[in-house]
């Protein structure tokens, strides 16, 4: 089954015929409008006529201006899932453009960021040439945390041309106050959607077929105290009333007693058939014909809403075509009460029979809901079960878990399908110890299925069973991995391995990666690989592109320790090029492509290409990123930075990457704090970075192991720094012995990266001692295994100690030309590159890639190409080119850069 987007949670309410006109509120609403204000807040108790206000405000705005945009979006308690709120939110944009969201980014789950989504929209809507206005009606149901982060977040970042209108019975948990100080709140309350006198006059008289003295209209306003379902109840009582002035005298007290009253005077002067369909109907939150004949058992009952309307019944229309409507929220409370009182034992029964046409009509979501309201729990289990597939992929994981939490566990116990997506909300939440249990029970579940010959429930999806064995062992590698039990991941995902069906790519790739993770992790890095082949082979087999892409980071993760740089940059070379194939919008994964490449380049001393990528990464934004992905930007730039000789600037980017940093599957093989440390360590800040080793308790002599080998190698980085400090500390012996160890474990795990980097602090250890010649046989090393792979910045990092080295590699004539190499890139660190101060606005890296490639005999679309953006992006960037250097043609941009030494 699959969870359609409800069409009327986005309709735009009709505006009620008999609606008394508020030019008054109106005008409130449309100068807040036209000052450009962001939230426009409607707040007061229900029966107030907020929806009705916003209603006839939309109405009068769209009058106003023919091209205005309206997105409307009535929420319920089901929209505090997170997911399901986003893909609401969006639907309701589209309704005002449907170009809007059209590329918003996948959230992955456990949901920590709304940002990479949000940002999307937000983007989209602000390239819209309109005014659009997005409705949120209702707001007092949301109550999650981070739907209101997410809420709190577009307010923040709106667009001029997005006006927020809420409407909701109490004040929302928003940043009103600050709004407010800011002058970007229109608020209107209470007191001002209260009737007045006039208004409650005119109200009357369009309700009631008889001319109400003005001492009764004053009496009636002032006891309901302008408050509009009260007068609207009252209205409705008197018809045909004889005494009208000792009715209206006649009732006194707080609205929930007038409520009570008016209403129990309303039911008790209908019909007796009109009486039974309310009653029957109250437990419905959207009624429609066809829904309101199998709940009562009667036919006409299209008819009896449209009727309903007419009389002025608190039925109110949700959709043009008068389809579909709702109860009055007052007035539904108030005939559920009734039903609960007179008919005890109809309400379960009711509910059953909801719940059976919203699940004959593909409504799982209500079926699910009025099968646990009528305490069904084995069928709200058995509509679950089928719609696990289509939550999961629509991610709405936090409305799966809350009808979990309500079945009784000893239901869940029997249904394998729900015990292990029970088993896998615990993993995420962080319950590790109930992990096991669950899928320990689903397994017998599903043995105890396997034994009957048959599925024990035939409604749970066939492909979800059938898959379960697969799905099972995949959470248990899972498992071992979160408890460091790295024997276990392997056994566990080889299991899984061996149960996938052939069409089950999605599986196998699963299955294929933790294997990968858990040969990462022990640094059998030749397995990780082809594990992670055999991943992409899958991803790709099952469409999922955003995916695939990503697993390129994870090649290039294993290919760079190794030392195999020219296959990682082919790597995100190819993945470059598969997603500028892809058009508008980039896929997901793009920015952080474009990241990793950057690292690469980097090291190849191309710092101007490394920025380029970056603010290309930067430009697509996180809608083209992973979430986990985030602080690798950080971490990019940080290193750049470093290179040109800004060590502060450095570490303030690794504090945001680390503030960013999310634990995930993938081993932590290079830490932000260890690499913090190394520049501790290079500014002098020795003290700092001991305080840093203390805490991760390592030190030179501890057991090995491949996730502890860049820590290890950062202490013996402390050591050699600590000896050139002070000599007679002592230690620079357990520098070089630690040295000698990490060389041996590096050589055995065929991990040439590290290998190059031990043999550079080998010979750095010997020079400290004042042993130039003993230094030159690992230097001599380092350069025959780097320059293939085209090492640079391995080299300038290390700085004037490197220079010595290097001088006295020069003197034996150890490749000449490469050495020449690293002492130019030793020469120039610490140059920033920065556009000329002859130009009234300096060229950014990325524009003077662009300018450099312009030069060039490449084509515009070859240049595209080469820089992995589309044409029109090209054209972009050489407008703006064009118009800082003062010229109107590539020629004469290259001859114009020429003559300023840009190229």
């Amino acid at each position: 089954m699959a969870m359609p987007v409800l069409a009327t949670k986005l309709f735009i309410p009709r505006l009620r015929s008999g609606a008394v006109p508020r030019p008054r509120l109106v005008e409130r609403l449309q100068e807040g409008l036209r000052a450009g204000r962001k939230l426009l807040l409607i707040s007061a108790p229900a029966g107030f006529g907020k929806t009705t206000l916003l209603t006839e405000w939309i109405a009068d705005a769209q009058r106003r201006d023919p091209l205005l945009r309206v997105g409307w979006l009535s929420l319920d308690e089901s929209d505090n899932d997170p997911s399901r709120f986003l893909t609401y939110l969006t639907n309701a944009l589209q309704r005002a453009d449907p170009a809007i969201g059209a590329g918003a980014a996948v959230l992955t789950l456990p949901v920590t960021s709304f940002e990479p989504a949000l940002t999307g929209l937000i983007n989209d809507v602000a390239q819209r040439p309109q005014t659009i206005i997005l409705v949120l009606d209702d707001l007092q149901v949301i109550e999650a945390p981070e739907v209101r982060d997410a809420l709190v977040f577009l307010l923040e970042h709106l667009p001029q041309n997005l006006h927020v209108a809420v409407a909701s019975r109490s004040d929302p948990l928003l940043p009103v106050a600050r709004l407010r100080a800011g002058d970007e709140l229109t608020e209107l309350r209470a007191a001002d959607l209260r009737f007045t006198a006039d208004e409650a006059a005119a109200f009357l008289t369009e309700m009631v077929d008889l001319q109400l003295s003005a001492d009764d209209i004053a009496a009636l306003e002032s006891r309901t105290e302008g408050w509009i379902a009260g007068l609207q109840l009252a209205a409705l009582s008197m018809r045909e009333r004889s005494d009208v002035s000792g009715f209206i005298h006649g009732f006194t007290g707080s609205n929930r007693f007038v409520i009570d009253y008016l209403a129990e005077e309303v039911l008790q002067r209908q019909p007796e058939q009109v009486r039974a369909f309310l009653l029957r109907t109250s437990i419905l939150d959207r009624l429609t014909g066809p829904l309101c004949d199998a709940v009562t058992g009667e036919a006409g009952s299209s008819e009896m809403l449209a009727s309903l309307e007419r009389e002025n019944l608190f039925v109110i229309a949700l959709d043009d075509r008068r389809h579909w409507y709702r109860y009055h929220h007052l007035f539904a409370d108030v005939l559920r009460a009734r039903l609960r009182a007179d008919k005890p034992d109809r309400v379960a029964e009711l509910h059953r029979l909801a719940s059976a046409w919203h699940e004959q009509n593909d409504l799982p979501e209500e079926a699910i809901t009025h099968a646990l309201a009528a305490g069904d729990s084995e069928r709200a289990a058995t509509v679950i079960e089928a719609t696990v597939p289509s939550v999961r992929q629509s991610r709405q994981d936090a409305t799966l878990l809350g009808w979990l939490k309500l079945l009784p566990d000893d239901v869940i116990r029997r249904r394998p399908v729900l015990g292990v997506y029970c088993a896998w909300s615990a993993f995420v939440s962080g319950d590790v110890e109930a992990v096991e249990p669950r899928l320990s029970d689903a397994e017998r579940a599903l043995a105890a299925r396997n034994d009957d010959g048959e599925p024990t429930h035939r409604s749970a999806a066939g492909a979800e069973l059938r898959k379960l064995p697969v799905t099972i062992a995949v959470y248990r590698a899972a498992l071992a991995q979160a408890q460091g039990n790295v024997s276990g991941m392997k056994e566990h995902a080889g299991r899984a391995l061996d149960l996938t069906l052939p069409d089950d790519h999605l599986g196998r790739g699963a299955a294929a990666g933790l294997l990968g993770l858990a040969s990462w992790a022990d640094g059998d890095l030749d397995a990780a690989l082809r594990a992670f082949a055999e991943v992409r082979t899958s991803l790709r087999l099952a469409g999922n592109l955003a995916d695939m892409l990503a697993t390129t980071l994870v090649l290039a993760d294993l290919l760079t320790p190794m030392g195999r740089l020219r296959e990682a940059e082919s790597a995100f070379a190819q993945g470059l090029q598969l997603a500028s194939e892809q058009g508008e919008p980039p896929p997901q994964s793009t920015a952080d492509l474009h990241t990793g490449i950057s690292e690469l380049l980097r090291e190849r001393d191309e710092l101007p290409a490394a920025r380029a990528h970056l603010q290309v990464s930067e430009e697509l934004g996180e809608r083209a990123s992973l979430p986990e992905n985030r602080y690798r930007w950080f971490v990019a730039m940080a290193r750049v930075r470093e290179a040109e000789g800004h060590q502060h600037a450095a570490l303030d980017l690794l504090a945001t990457a680390e503030r960013l940093y999310r634990r995930g599957f993938f081993p932590e093989a290079r830490p932000i704090a260890a690499m913090r440390a190394r520049l501790w360590i290079t500014q002098g800040r020795l003290t700092d970075a001991r305080a840093w080793a203390d805490e991760h308790g390592l030190s030179a002599e501890d057991e090995l192991t491949y996730l502890s080998e860049f820590g290890h190698i950062t202490v013996a980085r402390l050591l050699i720094a600590q000896h050139r400090a002070d000599p007679h500390e002592g230690t620079i012996g357990s520098a070089i012995r630690l040295l000698d160890r990490l060389l041996a474990a590096a050589e055995a795990g065929r991990r040439t990266g590290v290998v190059l980097e031990i043999l550079l602090l080998q010979a750095l250890a010997e020079e400290a001692q004042g042993r130039i010649p003993a230094a030159l046989p690992s230097l001599h090393r380092a350069l025959t295994l780097a320059e293939p792979e085209g090492y640079l910045r391995l080299f300038a990092d290390e700085g004037e100690p490197m220079s010595a080295l290097l001088r006295a590699a020069a003197e034996t004539g150890t490749r000449p030309e490469y050495v020449r190499r690293i002492g130019r890139a030793l020469r120039t660190s610490g140059a920033g590159t920065t556009g000329p101060p002859t130009l009234p606005e300096p060229l950014s890296e990325r524009e003077l890639h662009v300018l450099r490639l312009l030069a060039t005999e490449l084509t515009g679309p070859q240049i595209a190409r080469e820089l992995y953006v589309s044409l029109n992006t090209l054209r972009t960037h050489s407008r703006h080119i064009f118009g800082k250097l003062d010229v109107n043609s590539r020629s004469a941009a290259v001859s114009r850069a020429t003559q300023l030494g840009l190229i």
